[in-house]
């Protein structure tokens, strides 16, 4: 049984998620103990027994411990995941997009097409945006080979939710491939969409674009950006998310969600103000995709290269849970190029056959928030 202590690095979420994700792939029993321990409220939260619960649901596991505010769970793969079709809505504004992301890398190797509906929140703060999912890590993760799709079918906000997203994956045929992304290069555009619901009467979205524009064109830049008025959501609410494409091929983004008392114009200062730091530090990622392509580059076959804005914790953590679990080598360099020599990670036909019981030595033939 693999042992993960929740309490090293950030002692986040993260770890909770993506040690169960990863177990998942790989058949293999996990012991979290010391979950989210670094936290003010320790234990499993409502969101991150949401995520581990959609695991278990893809490959028939079993979670012992499993209920709000567990310091220690044992998880218990039933079988290999095999694609299908999949629902769950979280019943809150939770984090859709953070419970995809825990789902990514186990549904990146079914032998069949994975597809799920998602309902929840989209867009809020300390959570990825549905925009940066859609436009920035899954256009990442098809240059690794990964075909994956998202579609944004409703928003949904704090503190209602009610928003839904819709996930497709088809298998990486012949495992993901690394990534190769040294230098940034000029920028060759950037563009952006600015989205609000049920705030036509205010302007909401054409204020945050204006804002956003005059930020980024005084460092010089021009921003096209798309004002999009939302009648569907539950509840009222925006978001802004800004993409700069580069000659070499990175897209570096940047996004804000809508609170009370936070005007239009400063959502649309921050969101620039974000971008800007980004591009102007030399990296090929953005702040956000620095952490989420750890996962994919660990599984991948070869040697990813990338260069971050900086060192956080969530980086850290990631890089260390590669390691830990799958046995992946990492190193950042002086210059904060992150390179990770993938294990290469493929299915074994037994593996695709699906077993009908556990299989707690079997690792694929390899040894790799908040």
């Amino acid at each position: 049984m693999l042992h993960i202590d929740g309490s090293q690095k950030s002692g986040s979420g993260t770890i909770v998620r993506y040690s169960v994700g990863l177990a998942a792939l790989l058949g293999q029993e996990l012991r979290l103990t010391n979950i989210r321990a670094k936290r003010d409220k320790p234990g499993l939260r409502t969101q991150h027994l949401t995520s581990i619960k959609a695991v278990a649901d893809l490959c028939n596991g079993r979670i012992e411990g499993a209920r709000v505010g567990a310091r220690e769970i044992v998880f218990k793969p039933g079988k290999f995941v095999s694609g299908g079709h999949f629902q769950w809505d979280i019943g809150t504004a939770g984090s859709t997009t953070m419970l995809a992301l825990t789902l990514l890398p186990a549904v990146s190797f079914t032998e069949s097409q994975f597809t799920c509906r998602i309902s929840g929140g989209l867009f809020q703060d300390f959570a990825p945006s549905a925009f940066h999912m859609k436009y920035v890590l899954l256009p990442a993760l098809r240059k690794m080979g990964m075909q994956a799709e998202l579609e944004i079918v409703r928003p949904g906000y704090v503190p209602t939710g009610g928003g839904i997203i819709e996930l497709s994956v088809k298998p990486a045929e012949g495992g993901l491939v690394a990534l190769q992304l040294p230098e940034r290069g000029s920028i060759v555009k950037i563009e952006g969409i600015a989205l609000c619901s049920h705030l036509k009467e205010r302007k909401v979205s054409d204020r945050m674009a204006d804002e956003c524009r005059r930020t980024l064109a005084a460092t010089g830049y021009d921003a096209s950006i798309r004002s999009i008025y939302d009648t569907t959501a539950p509840q009222s609410g925006a978001a802004l998310a800004v993409f700069a494409h580069t000659a070499t091929g990175c897209v570096i983004g940047a996004d804000g969600a809508g609170a009370p008392h936070r005007t239009s114009e400063s959502i649309g200062r921050r969101v620039a103000t974000q971008l800007i730091e980004d591009v102007s530090s030399g990296a090929t990622v953005d702040r956000f995709l620095a952490d989420q392509l750890v996962f994919f580059a660990a599984l991948s076959r070869g040697t990813t290269r990338y260069r971050i804005p900086r060192l956080t914790e969530h980086v850290e953590t990631n890089l260390w849970l590669v390691e830990t679990i799958l046995g992946a080598r990492t190193r950042v360099s002086h210059d904060l190029i992150v390179e990770i020599d993938g294990v290469g990670y493929k299915k074994s036909k037994k593996a695709l056959a699906g077993q009908s019981g556990h299989n707690s030595n079997n690792r694929g033939g390899q040894a790799r928030d908040a």
